[in-house]
This record gives structure tokens, sequence and C-alpha cells, in this order.
């Protein structure tokens, strides 16, 4: 029986192959063109649900154009902080298109966080103002952290707005990001503090089926930009009303997930955020008009990452060969 192998990445070796953000959100954009081009095979989300707001979903993908094809094996623990870890964890599996064997198995928490931080970003560079000058960053983690990194490569920040309902994370956020980008980073008490005085805003907490959000409509002020990327959790009915327009990555999957009883009563989407770089979408025609892209995250995202690092990886001797 003959032997085969895959390349193994690491958390520290996806980070050591230094995939740029400007380099991954043109790759998005690239993407979501390709996507309605009908050039991706890509099933909506399955999973399990081992615990109450918790998930493990796959997210397999094939880019038909460029022979892409792979996995994500992905979990969601809100609860994982009590124990010092980690709310997303997980996998990428690539497989070869024409024989399916695997050839690169990676971990996925750093890649879910950098195209989820690019994805924003490019949204924002079709419906945010060009002038947007502060942010709200509403939870501090990992994805808090790469979608202000993502945004900071389109627009030129002066004040971050911080929130998180952890001071010791709240603090870490202040520190490492104001010395990472060289920018105003003001801790604040409240959400509303957070998005009353922003010109964009980007909710990363928890994904929950029941949220209770906090932010109303009143503290928006005209012509901001959101970006919601934990299904809408921090927004109130109301405040998603106001807004001139709602986008998405993916109407066929947000569709799915009002089936499954997420973004109840909520309003619906106008159109993909990818039909914005092709033309077809309503973007930005005043500094009065206000959107929100709710992007639920799309394995054709990841895998295209995913292949880009290797390719990298390959390049510079990154990883370990393990034979199955």
């Amino acid at each position: 029986m003959s032997s085969h192998s895959f390349l193994y990445l690491s958390q520290a070796d996806v980070k050591d192959v230094n995939l740029g953000f400007g380099v991954v959100i043109d790759l998005m954009e690239d993407t979501f063109k390709q996507k309605l081009e009908g050039k991706f095979e890509m099933p909506p989300k399955i999973g399990i649900h081992t615990r109450a707001d918790s998930f493990l979903h796959a997210m397999p993908a094939y880019n038909k154009f460029s022979k892409i094809a792979g996995m994500k094996w992905v979990g969601g623990y809100p609860d994982n902080y009590k124990f010092k870890l980690p709310y997303i964890t997980g996998l990428i599996i690539l497989n070869n298109p024409e024989t399916g064997l695997p050839i690169a198995v990676m971990d996925c928490s750093w890649i879910t966080a950098l195209r989820t931080g690019c994805v924003t970003a490019f949204s924002a560079k079709y419906l945010a103002k060009s002038n947007s000058h502060t942010i709200g960053i509403l939870a501090c983690g990992l994805e808090g952290r790469t979608n202000l990194m993502g945004l900071a490569q389109v627009f030129e920040l002066q004040t971050v707005f911080a929130y998180d309902i952890s001071e010791i994370a709240l603090g870490r956020f202040v520190d490492e990001m104001s010395s990472a980008l060289s920018l105003k980073i003001v801790p604040v008490k409240s959400p509303e503090a957070a998005v009353s005085d922003s010109d964009l805003i980007v909710t990363a907490g928890p994904i929950l089926k029941n949220p209770a959000p906090t932010i109303r409509a009143e503290w928006l002020r005209p012509g901001v930009f959101a970006s919601s990327v934990d299904f809408g959790s921090y927004w109130t009915k109301e405040s998603l009303y106001k807004f001139t327009r709602i986008y998405t990555d993916d109407l066929e999957q947000y569709n799915y997930y009002q089936q499954m009883g997420y973004f109840v009563d909520n309003p619906m989407p106008e159109a993909e955020i990818g039909s914005l770089c092709i033309g077809e979408g309503h973007g930005r025609s005043a500094d009065s008009e206000s959107f929100i892209a709710i992007n639920l995250g799309l394995a054709i995202t990841d895998v295209v990452v995913a292949a880009k690092i290797y390719e990298k990886a390959l390049e510079m001797g990154i990883g370990t060969r393990l034979s199955f």
C-alpha cells in the first residue's frame, strides 16, 4: 500500500507565513467576484451543537476556476474564556481536487480572524465614507483586532473607541493595538460610548441565537458604516431598521440561518456584498446614508486564504510533513 503525506501548519506556522492584510483584502474582492460568476461550489454550513450557543460547523468549498478544494471544521464556544481557551478553534483541510487526497492541514483560528477582518475592510471600501476616521470596536478579542487591522489598511484612522465586558481583555487590546497601529485607542465603559462618535463600527462578540442586544438607533450618527461579525447579536431591531441598506456575504446562507432561528423579525439584507464590486449593488450616494454588513463567514474565503498560505509555506519551507 502506497504512503501519502500532507503538510501540517500550526497556528504559529500560519502566522509565520505572514500573509499581509492588503494581500488578503484584494483576495477577498477577487473571491466575491468569482462567487457571483458561479465559480464556487459551496453548500450552507452544517453543524452540531453540543452546548447552548456553541457550534461545530463543517464548511466545504471548491473553486472551479483555480481548482482549490477544502473544508474548515470550526468550533465556537462562548464560555471558553472561563477556561482560558479561545472562542474559535478548528482546522482547515485542503484537498487535491483531482484525487481527493489531503495535501495540507492547518490551524484555522488566525485564518478565520484574518479573512473576517479583510471582508469587513472590503465591505467598508464600498460602503463607508472615504473620510471615516473614528471607529468603535465592541468585543476586543482576536476578531476585534483583525477587523481593526483590516480597516486600518483602507482608512486613515485616528481614534478607536474600544469596549469589552472584560476589563482585562480591554486593557490588553488597548496596549497591544495602540502599539501595533500607532493609533489613539480610548477604552470606554459602555456600548453607547463606543458607537456614538464613530464613523465605523465593528461588533465582534459571540454568535448568539437569543441575544440581548444593546445598540440603540438613536446612538448612531448619520452616515455610519457598521460590520456585524456576530450575526447581529449587539444590534436591536430598531437600530437595524435605521440603516439605509443592509448587505450580507451570502443570501442563501442568511435565509438558511433565518430558518434556524437567527435574525428573527430583523430586516432582510438587500443584496450580497459582492454585487458592489461588479457594479450591480446600490452603494453609497450620499454622506448621510448608513450601511451595515452582516457577513456570516463563508467557506470560500477560508479555503482561498488557506490555499495562499499553503503555497507560500511551501516556498518558505514552513511546516511539518506527515504521512498517512
